[in-house]
């Protein structure tokens, strides 16, 4: 029996080491040079599956002395298509130095989940309670389909471009100071 075994395990570990080499080569597969950007590798039809960002409402909220001009994701259409094939351009800083991103409001306090599904740039989020204190944040790699939890109840998320939080000190335990008049026509 264990001969069978020794077979088995070796196949496992080949198959396994052949799907690192694949992940490996898709993650690299941007910075080549000879493939096109990963907005560009998307089909069409997925490109309809984006919010307007035009039509959105955009609002400035405060973390610690920086300042971020957000698009609101006030219901559940918008909350769902989220950054979905918005480009790293799109979410550049402005040129005044306040960052760009998207701040997803939720009617109650509540466990929230987000994934990376048909998101081609990498994002930070930042979980966020009702009191405003910021109880959990990561960085998310495009495409990604891994579930990241805000582990404790959280009413809003922020999104903004990868590594943001990290270039300015921003984390759990900060207060984030959003405007009363933004959560009017939370759905």
């Amino acid at each position: 029996m264990a001969n069978v075994t020794r077979p088995r395990r070796a196949c496992r570990l080949i198959i396994g080491a052949i799907g690192v080499i694949w992940v490996l080569q898709a993650g690299c597969w941007q910075e080549s040079g000879n493939e096109p950007a990963l907005e560009d590798a998307m089909p069409d039809a997925d490109r309809s599956d984006r919010n307007n960002l035009d039509a959105l409402e955009v609002t400035p909220i405060q973390i610690q002395s920086h300042t971020f001009q957000v698009w609101l994701a006030t219901d559940p259409d918008t909350r769902e298509k989220g950054l979905m094939q918005v480009s790293q351009d799109e979410l550049a800083a402005l040129p005044d130095g306040a960052e760009r991103g998207m701040l997803f409001l939720f009617p109650l306090e509540q466990n929230l989940s987000f994934w990376m599904h048909n998101t081609i740039t990498p994002l930070d989020i930042a979980y966020i309670r009702g009191d405003g204190q910021i109880v959990r944040t990561y960085t998310m790699a495009p495409l990604e389909t891994r579930i990241y939890p805000s582990i404790e109840p959280a009413r809003y998320a922020l999104e903004v471009s990868a590594g943001t939080f990290s270039r300015l000190g921003i984390g759990a335990g900060d207060h984030v100071e959003i405007q009363d008049s933004v959560l009017k026509d939370v759905r």
